[in-house]
């Protein structure tokens, strides 16, 4: 079910070496979303999942909000993931039904670096129920998934989360069949990734 993690940060550049620097690993350029004024930069942890880092387009600025908050961050930080259900709006229905609604299922594209047009649909509300813990819904249609087009990788030692209520998250969670167990504490996500160089926490 995990698509991906999300990264987010106010410097893209930075953040990039210092994943580049703690794991040995070079992220490979995503592509530009039109319009929103952000970019990625992306690594696989496997055929089907990955890690975006995503942060602002300095090309191609825009004077209307980012998306994940990347307005108001100082540094990077862990704001939330995606999963791929069998049917997204079955998965909408099911987060309705366990009490959260996850806002509409919205078409999106980006093209990458190599020239290729990716289209696909996610649900997009902000901000994000119960402080991006519960993840956000995605369909890749017919478009390739990133996470097999030969990009670098590391792998996913650890994936985790904090919530002061954790279990109406855990609610939500089993509905959409996420495999995610909250337990109590301060709201948040944590990753440990590991490559030749070494180990990076995300947070």
């Amino acid at each position: 079910m995990l698509d991906h993690l999300v990264l987010a940060t106010d410097d893209l550049g930075r953040s990039v070496r210092e994943f580049a620097v703690a794991t040995g690993v070079e992220p490979a350029e995503g592509g530009r979303h039109e319009g929103l004024g952000t970019r990625n930069y992306l690594v696989a942890f496997g055929p089907t999942s990955y890690l975006e880092i995503i942060g602002p387009d300095l090309e191609r600025p825009v004077e209307t909000a980012m998306p994940f908050g990347i307005d108001g961050l100082r540094g990077s930080r862990l704001v939330t993931w995606a999963v791929r259900p069998v049917d997204i709006e079955a998965g909408v229905a099911a987060a309705r039904e366990a009490g959260v609604e996850l806002g509409a299922i919205e078409p999106m594209s980006r093209r990458t670096a190599a020239g290729e047009l990716l289209r696909w649909r996610l649900t997009s509300i902000y901000e994000a129920p119960y402080d991006g813990i519960v993840p956000f819904l995605i369909d890749w249609g017919t478009s390739s998934h990133p996470a097999g087009s030969g990009l670098p990788s590391v792998e996913l030692v650890e994936f985790g989360a904090t919530h002061p209520r954790p279990d109406e998250v855990n609610a939500v969670l089993e509905a959409l069949h996420a495999d995610l167990r909250v337990v109590a504490g301060e709201p948040g996500l944590r990753a440990t990734v590991a490559g030749p160089g070494g180990t990076y926490s995300l947070r």
